[in-house]
């Protein structure tokens, strides 16, 4: 999520100036996902393990380690595929243990199509070239910029400051499909802190592992954006300073010298009672819930000759909302980035009109990576919670303890899961977040899945997060003024100011907040 980084990035290019374009995409045949066969393992499973064609399985994802247990069993036993897309793959331990899947994987004879946003590429640019050199691997960015490749995002930006409008829409995106038959889509990027393997900080996030149909139009999206002509093959952006040889020998010296990845440590099984996933792939099939499903993303082509209507009105949010909007009975949603703006804010007051409860989760002040973010979205706390909100905010302390979640250690805990529950029956879950990047600058993905026995999976997830690891916000009774709500060995405290955040963050926040424009958020 682009913050406050991006606003100093736009500084340094004003003072700096800049006149690097990016030439047109070079020509290159288009591919699309391989149909899945028998002679995957992954695809037998898949077969034996679906009850229909039309139907969708559906496993959540909720422990970071079993989500990423659950994509490197899906590239260590691929046969065929492995179609992987993602707006941040990091350079760290868990970066560079996917990085070594998928070169292992192609070395088995498995196409690899990797698919990374290039926004935060600095630190992975010769790893990812690196890849691209092996046999059997094609390596993609999405809206490339065209300079200053190692240097950091702001000086991206600095010198390409005549093309900032381009560079500031983002492939937000989270995919990973082996075989055409397998597929984990969500909230999660690559990178230590989305699977509990930071040491200073770590989300609470979501992704679904799915079998059956919908994989069929998670493959279509995934083709989709890697034929767009906003995606460049990566050796047709900057020098290309080795051969292939070079590239894999250094790739390869690379995965060997740095930090060793720590161990995967998984519970027994999750929160909700889910093993490791590998232990039920020897096994030949898979515990699924089942029920139908569908998959969208906005264009890829958002980034280009669109208007701001025409963005919303092909977007997935405004696809998510048209959903949402329309619960009759409950809604309960989960977002790190809230800011409704004047449309969102109507329609929580027609859902309040209508009796329907919302629960609403999000980050405190003191859990949200992106401050300013936070800064838009309590413009709006006030109205939320007068129009009857149940409103949660998740606390970093209380998520230290709040074990079935995973264990956090000593990091900070902070929410990531973009997910709602409607009706107790209909379930989303994607990248998309509530505010306006996603809606006018971001490209998003996500699923719908209609399974009352799925909604109340992610219900009970999501009730861990807002009783054993939130504040509950209210106004003071009678006025206008703001108070959290915790528990502390049952009793009840009442905290008058934003809860585990500096007065020095408070004021910083609040200075900051008067110039940013809401749009940028």
């Amino acid at each position: 999520m682009p913050g406050i980084g991006w606003l100093l990035a736009l500084l340094l290019a004003l003072a700096l100036g800049g006149c690097g374009t990016l030439p047109p995409a070079p020509p290159r045949p288009a591919s699309t996902m391989l149909a899945p066969d028998l002679t995957s393992p992954l695809t037998r499973i898949a077969i034996a393990s679906t009850p229909a064609d039309d139907q969708s399985g559906v496993r959540l994802l909720p422990h970071g380690g079993y989500s990423l247990e659950a994509r490197l069993q899906l590239a260590q036993r691929a046969t065929r595929s492995l179609d992987v897309q993602y707006y941040v793959l990091e350079n760290d331990g868990t970066g560079r243990l996917l990085l070594t899947a998928l070169r292992d994987a192609a070395a088995r004879g498995v196409r690899v199509r990797l698919l990374v946003d290039d926004l935060y590429t600095s630190r992975t640019d010769e790893l990812l070239r690196g890849l691209a050199a092996f046999p059997n691997v094609e390596v993609r960015l999405f809206n490339p910029f065209c300079c200053a490749r190692n240097r950091g995002t702001a000086a991206r930006f600095a010198v390409a400051l005549w093309d900032f409008s381009r560079l500031n829409h983002r492939m937000h995106n989270k995919l990973f499909i082996a075989d055409g038959s397998m597929a984990i889509a969500g909230g999660r990027n690559i990178a230590d802190e989305y699977f509990l393997r930071h040491t200073s900080q770590n989300f609470v996030d979501m992704d679904a592992f799915v079998v059956g149909a919908v994989v069929r139009d998670l493959g279509a999206i995934f083709d989709r954006y890697w034929n767009s002509e906003v995606v460049y093959p990566i050796e047709a952006v900057g020098p290309t300073r080795r051969d292939a040889a070079q590239a894999r020998a250094a790739f390869d010296a690379a995965m060997a010298v740095g930090p060793p990845a720590p161990p995967l440590d998984l519970p027994p099984v999750d929160v909700l009672g889910y093993g490791p996933i590998g232990e039920e792939f020897e096994s030949g099939r898979i515990g699924l819930v089942w029920g139908k499903a569908r998959a969208f993303a906005d264009p890829p082509e958002k980034v280009r000759s669109m208007t701001r209507e025409m963005a919303y009105e092909t977007s997935v949010t405004n696809d998510v909302m048209m959903n949402v909007w329309r619960a009759e009975d409950e809604l309960v949603i989960t977002s790190p980035y809230l800011i409704p703006g004047s449309l969102g804010m109507q329609s929580f007051e027609n859902l309040r009109r209508a009796n329907v409860k919302v629960t609403v989760v999000t980050n405190s002040l003191a859990a949200t990576d992106e401050p300013l973010v936070h800064n838009g979205y309590a413009r709006y706390r006030g109205r939320l919670l007068a129009t009857g909100v149940d409103l949660y905010e998740l606390s970093p302390t209380r998520t230290q303890k709040t074990v079935r979640l995973g264990m956090f250690g000593s990091s900070l805990g902070r929410l990531h899961a973009k997910t709602a529950v409607v009706d107790k029956k209909r379930v989303f879950i994607g990248s998309m977040n509530l505010d306006p990047r996603s809606a006018n600058a971001n490209t998003e993905l996500g699923m719908f899945i209609d399974s009352p026995a799925l909604a109340k999976e992610l219900l009970r997830v999501v009730s861990i997060s807002r009783l054993e690891g939130a504040y509950r916000v209210r106004l003071h009774p009678g006025s206008s003024r703001l108070e959290w709500l915790t528990l502390d060995e049952d009793r009840e405290i009442v905290l008058g100011v934003e809860p585990e955040s500096s007065w020095w963050l408070r004021l910083h926040n609040m200075l900051l907040g008067w110039f940013v424009p809401e749009q940028l958020l």
